[in-house]
């Protein structure tokens, strides 16, 4: 495994995070959940991202347990905040009261004191964002985060709540968004501006849902079992690279990873990792052994002409719009 700072903090995290989104508590069994944990340890991977909403709370569950009895100082835990947690009217977004509850409930949950990064999951228009950022920097100052970051905000909302951070004194000091080389909405905007300000990118979907893999092919129904089939969430988020222009370009970066010794799925996640403000790929595995291939990608250095000829063959079918994120973002809250 290998090792980044996150932005120009002094946190340093794994290249490859393991994230337990649409899988612990949901998809996967709690047992094979714990296997998948332990097999993200065993290749080296210390960062671990969840979140309270998913699978209703139960991921993070499912990740302090299968956690419990490692070294804490050891791990990178990170966890969101801002969708809905309960039916009361307060039980979502990143209103003061919001926020206080919900640390709390994961740091129950994750069993753990503190955890390493709390992030701000989406913005959040319906609260001040000096309401948001002060509510942060307590979470902070009680010592139950220990930084904090955002996940698919715009630009101009990370320049304006980092100066808001700096004025509280808090350490702002990383973006999630979704990034592959079939989604590039952040390069324009997002990552020129965490570049200036010293914020990292821990990115999601290196593999745009599995898309990557090569495991869908043109003309042909989705596999059995995988992400496009599973109506309890990861089907709605995968549809949109499931066009046959798409997976037909897809097949033919087959060769490329082959010149390179690389998986489809490494080639994938090696690429996200070329970008040098991304400080960490996340991944996620409903099998021990999609950790160890996927885990293979750290440390690769792609070269200059192989990035070249994926630049060519993906172009005309990824999406690199910057204004996709504003788009993606909630007008009210969820």
């Amino acid at each position: 495994m290998e090792f980044r700072h996150l932005g120009r903090s002094g946190l340093v995290v794994s290249e490859i995070a393991y994230g337990n989104w649409l899988t612990h508590g949901s998809q996967v069994e709690e047992d094979a959940a714990t296997a998948c944990v332990r097999a993200a340890l065993d290749e080296g991977i210390t960062t671990f991202d969840t979140a309270d909403v998913y699978a209703e709370g139960r991921a993070e569950a499912v990740l302090g347990r299968a956690l419990s009895g490692e070294r804490r100082e050891g791990l990178e835990i990170f966890t969101k905040v801002y969708f809905p947690t309960g039916p009361g009217r307060n039980d979502r977004g990143l209103s003061r009261k919001h926020i206080m509850e919900s640390i709390d409930a994961s740091l129950r949950r994750l069993r753990t004191d503190y955890v390493d990064l709390y992030q701000a999951h989406r913005y959040d228009p319906e609260t001040p964002l000096e309401e948001t950022l002060e509510a942060f920097a307590d979470v902070v100052r009680a010592g139950k985060a220990l930084y904090i970051g955002v996940s698919e905000w715009t630009a101009e909302q990370i320049r304006a709540g980092h100066e808001l951070a700096r004025e509280l004194h808090v350490p702002l000091v990383s973006s999630q968004p979704q990034y592959s080389a079939l989604w590039r909405v952040i390069e324009d905007e997002v990552v020129p501006t965490s570049e200036e300000l010293g914020i990292g990118q821990i990115v999601w979907s290196p593999i745009a849902q599995g898309v990557l893999t090569g495991k869908y092919l043109p003309g042909a129904p989705a596999p059995v079992g995988s992400r496009a089939t599973d109506e309890k969430g990861g089907a709605h988020f995968v549809t949109r690279f499931l066009r046959d222009e798409v997976l037909e370009r897809v097949q033919q970066l087959k060769p490329l990873a082959e010149q390179a010794g690389l998986s489809l799925a490494q080639l994938a996640v090696s690429w996200v990792l070329q970008n040098r403000n991304v400080s960490a790929a996340i991944i996620g595995a409903s099998r021990p052994e999609q950790i160890a291939e996927n885990a293979a990608a750290a440390g690769v250095k792609l070269d200059a002409d192989l990035l070249q000829r994926m630049e060519e063959i993906l172009a005309p079918v990824a999406e690199r719009n910057p204004a996709k994120t504003a788009e993606n973002a909630p007008k009210t809250r969820k």
